[in-house]
C-alpha cells in the first residue's frame, strides 16, 4: 500500500478546512435569510403588529439630563450626569435612570429614530419610535460610548407595546429595529426609515436641566430650564 506523502496530507487537510468553511458560510447565510424573511413577513403581513404600531402617539418630550457634579482630577475635568427617560404617556413618570461620569463638559446623547410608513400602520398614519442608544464625551469615539438602552432588547419606553404578538415575533421585531443603527437602509424598501438625532451640549453646568424634545421631522434637540 502506497504511503501518503506529507504534501498529500496537507492537501487533504486544506480540503477539509475549505469544506468546513463553506458549511459555516452556508449556515450563516441561511440563518440571515430566514431572519430577514421573518421580519419581512412581520412588517407586511402581521395585522397585530400594524395595530400595535397604530397605538404609538406623537411625542414631544422623551427625557432629560442634569449635571450632578463636576470635578477636576489630575488636571482633567469630569462631569457626572444623570440621564432620565420618561414614560410616553406621562412626562413625570421616570422609567429609566442612569448616571454617567464622562471626561470633559461636552456630552453627546445618541438617539436612533425609526419611522414606519403609512402602509405599515393599520390606520394609514406614519408613526415613529425613539430609541436611546448611548452617551459619550468629546474625548470619546461614539462606539466607545456608554449604553442607555440595551441594543436588541425591548426598550423600557415601549414595554408592552407588542404584547399581542408572540414572544418570538417580538424578539425578531426589536432585533431588526436595533440593527438599523448599523444599516439604516436595511428595511427602507418595506417603508421603514431610520434616522439619527444627536443632541450636543457644550459647557454643561450644575443647576440646569436639559430637556430632550423631538421635532416634527424626528430630530432630537435640547431645551434648558433652571433646576428648581
Amino acid at each position: 500500500m502506497r504511503k501518503i506523502t506529507p504534501s498529500e496530507k496537507g492537501n487533504v487537510l486544506i480540503g477539509i478546512i475549505v469544506i468546513i468553511a463553506l458549511i459555516v458560510v452556508a449556515v450563516i447565510a441561511a440563518t440571515t435569510f430566514f431572519a430577514l424573511k421573518t421580519i419581512n413577513e412581520l412588517l407586511t403581513e402581521n395585522k397585530k403588529l400594524k395595530e400595535s404600531l397604530a397605538r404609538l402617539t406623537q411625542e414631544d418630550q422623551v427625557g432629560y439630563a442634569k449635571v450632578m457634579k463636576q470635578e477636576t482630577k489630575e488636571g482633567k475635568l469630569y462631569t457626572t450626569l444623570k440621564f432620565v427617560e420618561t414614560a410616553r404617556d406621562d412626562k413625570a413618570n421616570k422609567i429609566l435612570e442612569k448616571e454617567y461620569t464622562i471626561e470633559g463638559e461636552i456630552v453627546h446623547f445618541d438617539a436612533l429614530i425609526v419611522k414606519f410608513g403609512n402602509q405599515l400602520v393599520i390606520d394609514g398614519k406614519e408613526r415613529s419610535l425613539y430609541l436611546w442608544r448611548r452617551v459619550y464625551g468629546e474625548n470619546m469615539s461614539p462606539s466607545a460610548g456608554y449604553p442607555i438602552e440595551e441594543a436588541g432588547q425591548e426598550p423600557v419606553r415601549y414595554k408592552g407595546l407588542l404584547e399581542e404578538l408572540r414572544a418570538k415575533d417580538q424578539k425578531t421585531f426589536w432585533a431588526a429595529v436595533w440593527e438599523l443603527a448599523n444599516d439604516p437602509q436595511k428595511l427602507s424598501k418595506l417603508g421603514v426609515q431610520a434616522i439619527y438625532g444627536n443632541a450636543v451640549y457644550s459647557q454643561l453646568k450644575p443647576g440646569v436641566i436639559y430637556v430632550f424634545k423631538i421635532s416634527n421631522t424626528g430630530q432630537v434637540y435640547p431645551e434648558t430650564v433652571p433646576e428648581m
